[in-house]
């Protein structure tokens, strides 16, 4: 497994440079200017080039690439060019929303998709499994901003059960947290609770037609026996797989939601650094969710090589 692991880790790093020269790139690209926006109402074109020469604008783009590059292995993304504060520590006071609504998201799909689809592939054709599969489709349809603002909608202006938006952090008041979060957390379970009820429905029959299990039934095992004991740690690979790869769409989902229920997380504040052409927090934003969808899918793996001994066994013979 070790091994395993070191070529997973190995393989990241061709794909983390080249996110993070297109991330430069299409960075540079954007129409605006950061030094038109720091100068505000000032139109000296002598503070202008100062302002440029300051932000190191005035450089080749290869040498402003090498340089960001290098501060970044360090950890160092610079200055906001917004409030003048370290990029570190503004993403830093911006990760505990964001980690929380992921989690949450993640939480609530799993314990829904996972039990859902299990009945659905037990008593395949029933309401229950039609009714799942309505609902499946209707959550990978509905986009999340559109979702988000039907629930607003709902709960808040016409039932008035929930409040509409902004964030208290769990250590302040932890019911009023999870009350303003429920609303953004379940907009962003719908779309992942859906691929994944479909795929564990799916992976469970597969495995439920396989010949060990008709083995297994006519050792004279009990239905519950055969499920939980054969047939769901094998029908559970796939859908391992499918969650760590879903990371990239609770990324996105972030970024819209947060937007749209006022909560201060990292998808906040890259939507107002893309506004004001803060350029240097889009870029250190940008490359870190990347690289967390990265080590998303490389937990993901580590997992599928726990549940399945044949890919540690593969790559112990690989290696």
């Amino acid at each position: 497994m070790s091994t395993y692991l070191l070529r997973r880790l190995v393989a990241m790093v061709p794909v983390i440079f080249i996110v993070s020269l297109v991330t430069f790139g299409l960075i540079m690209v954007l129409p605006g200017d950061p030094a038109m926006m720091m100068m505000g109402d000032q139109t000296s074109p002598a503070a202008y080039q100062a302002i440029r020469q300051q932000l190191g604008l005035d450089r080749p783009l290869p040498i402003q690439y090498v340089d960001w590059a290098v501060h970044a292995l360090q950890g160092q993304f610079g200055v906001s060019l917004r409030d003048h504060l370290p990029i570190g520590q503004a993403i830093a006071s911006h990760v505990a929303p964001t980690v929380e609504l992921a989690v949450l998201g993640m939480l609530i799909a799993v314990l829904i998709a996972l039990p859902v689809g299990i009945i659905s592939a037990l008593r395949p054709g029933s309401p229950v499994d039609i009714l799942a599969t309505l609902l499946a489709l209707s959550g990978v349809a509905v986009p999340h901003f559109f979702l988000g603002i039907l629930l607003i909608e709902l709960f808040a202006a016409s039932l008035r059960l929930l409040p509409p938006s902004g964030y208290i952090p769990p250590t302040e008041d932890l019911g009023a947290n999870l009350r303003l979060m429920l609303m953004p957390a379940l907009t962003l379970s719908t779309g992942i609770t859906a691929v994944l009820m479909r795929h564990m429905r799916s992976s469970l029959l597969e495995v439920l037609h396989q010949e060990y299990i008709g083995t297994a039934r006519a050792k004279g095992l009990g239905p519950q026996a055969v499920v939980v004991g054969h047939a769901l740690r094998n029908a559970l690979l796939p859908v391992v797989t499918i969650l760590g790869l879903e990371m990239g769409s609770v990324i996105g989902g972030v970024v819209v939601l947060e937007t749209i229920f006022s909560i201060p997380g990292m998808g906040r504040l890259i939507v107002d650094s893309i506004l004001f052409r803060d350029y240097p927090t889009v870029q250190a934003l940008v490359l870190l969710l990347a690289v967390t969808v990265l080590v998303a899918n490389l937990f993901a793996d580590l997992t599928y090589g726990v549940l399945d001994p044949r890919v540690r066994h593969g790559a112990r013979a690989r290696a």
